[in-house]
């Protein structure tokens, strides 16, 4: 086997290098100049998921150049929005707002609710990263929540750590049970994303003392699995 370069090669290569360094540098500035100002109140990080959920909906996304923001995200991160969501496959939260990396600072579990680490997670995207709102995003077909209202309902009791889901969300869910009506699992949905809210606006002593500053603001909405809307409640 020959391990001796191609001089002439190399030089090719090395032209080729050099040509590109000074593309992205010419590119970059233009790139850069052309990302959207970070939202800095809570109105306004909530106002840019709003416009970015109805851009997404009507498959109007704007196309993004990763490439131009990598090498400036290595260097750190500064999210404007923090979402508490579903592990369901379906739901991506960069998509479903129509943001790129580093926009948004994302926590997800089955069932969309508050675990001890989750809160720590949400906490540092807050208080260290300044994130000014927590979106806590629900979905339709919520195999967790349908689970949970089943398990509440009959009493079965789901195998391996799967049943701790359930009981983690049940606080949420169990009083929609006693609620008159047919849209029995709608009213789990809202119920279950509220008192997510409930729970991450009241815990102190950082996520409380946020909001009571006007520092952050907690919102809840629920994700259409079929439209792609985003429904704050």
């Amino acid at each position: 086997m020959c391990f001796t370069c191609d001089a002439r090669s190399l030089g090719r290569r090395g032209l080729f290098a050099t040509g590109a360094a000074l593309l992205a540098t010419a590119v970059a500035p233009a790139a850069q100049a052309q990302t959207p100002a970070r939202p800095d109140t809570p109105a306004a990080a909530m106002q840019e998921l709003v416009e970015g959920n109805a851009r997404y909906a009507a498959n109007l996304m704007r196309r993004t150049d990763f490439s131009a923001r990598r090498a400036t995200l290595a260097q750190g991160q500064a999210p404007f929005a923090a979402v508490l969501g579903c592990a369901d496959s379906r739901v991506a939260p960069e998509l479903a707002f129509d943001q790129g990396p580093g926009d948004l600072f994302v926590v997800r579990v089955a069932g969309n609710f508050v675990t001890p680490d989750g809160l720590g997670s949400l906490e540092f995207g807050a208080a260290v990263l300044g994130a000014k709102v927590i979106l806590v995003l629900g979905h339709t077909s919520c195999g967790a929540v349908n689970a949970t209202v089943e398990a509440l309902q009959k009493g079965n009791t789901l195998p391996g750590h799967i049943a701790s889901l359930v009981t983690a969300m049940k606080p949420g869910i169990e009083p929609a049970l006693a609620q008159p009506g047919d849209d029995l699992i709608r009213r789990a949905l809202v119920a279950n994303v509220r008192h997510s809210v409930r729970t991450l606006e009241t815990s102190t002593p950082i996520l409380a003392d946020m909001v009571a500053r006007g520092a952050l603001a907690v919102k809840g909405g629920i994700y259409d699995l079929a439209t792609g809307r985003v429904e704050l409640i």
